[in-house]
């Protein structure tokens, strides 16, 4: 594990692996970089893959008050490290993160974004932002518990999973990520697609998802990440959509690495 230090002065834990064009991994919500970290051992046969804390997770630090342009700069950094351009891929909300970067302007050779998870009716906007208010309400009060159970009923896991998670070995160090799940939503803002600034991207870009729908994201009907999937892939010029067969909405490398590999690696 490595440290930069971004421009606001926090530090920002990395690891890197391989040889080859920088490829930088970019993680979703309750995530230290570890559901990216399998990714690693597929990619750095062709790439040397950075994959990093983003801020307030693991090894990296956090400096108050948290905003994305603070994120952005975080990940404009990683990219510096990497040796000034580098292919991007994020995953969820981290995959917003991504997209936010590449309208704004981080030096990026390409993108790829798994599952992101935006809103694409007035009734998911409004339960988002309902989400969004609460969670920031329990994390300002020091009540990490009420902060998880919030964000896995906006992910449709019923009572009785959330009451397994809580008695798993699992929930404590979620709680130790608790605080930064007000950090994801300001990468996805009011929830929507920003079919604007993802019109401005002038950068290959890949919009990924699975093909087991999921239905209970913002109580959706149909296929909730398919049609935030289909959003933006719709809004960026010349872009790419891929389906793959994974089983859920967590990073499944087998699944990732051959479809990221491939659009990573081409001319």
């Amino acid at each position: 594990m490595m440290k930069l230090t971004s421009d606001d002065g926090t530090e920002i834990a990395y690891t890197t692996t391989g040889s080859g064009p920088s490829v930088v991994l970019v993680g979703g919500g309750l995530d230290d970089g570890s559901e990216n970290a399998t990714l690693i051992p597929h990619l750095a046969e062709r790439f040397t893959v950075y994959n990093y804390a983003r801020r307030g997770r693991g090894e990296s630090g956090d400096t108050p008050p948290h905003s994305l342009a603070r994120e952005l700069e975080d990940l404009g950094a990683v990219v510096q490290q990497a040796g000034g351009s580098a292919h991007l891929f994020g995953a969820s909300s981290g995959g917003a993160l991504v997209l936010e970067a590449a309208a704004a302007g981080v030096a990026a050779t390409s993108i790829a974004v798994y599952d992101v998870p935006y809103c694409v009716t007035p009734d998911m906007i409004a339960a988002w932002r309902s989400y969004v208010a609460d969670v920031r309400e329990a994390v300002a009060a020091d009540d990490p518990d009420r902060a998880i159970e919030l964000f896995m009923r906006v992910a449709g896991i019923p009572d009785e999973g959330i009451a397994e998670a809580k008695a798993s070995p699992y929930w404590t160090p979620l709680l130790a990520l608790a605080h930064t799940l007000p950090y994801d939503a300001a990468c996805l803002n009011d929830g929507s697609p920003p079919h604007e600034r993802l019109a401005s991207i002038q950068l290959p870009a890949l919009v990924i998802t699975r093909e087991t729908p999921d239905e209970v994201m913002l109580n959706a009907e149909g296929d909730f990440f398919a049609a935030a999937a289909d959003a933006v892939a719709g809004s960026i010029p010349g872009s790419r959509r891929a389906i793959i067969a994974a089983a859920g909405h967590a990073v499944d490398a087998e699944a990732l690495s051959p479809v990221l590999v491939e659009f990573f690696a081409r001319p």
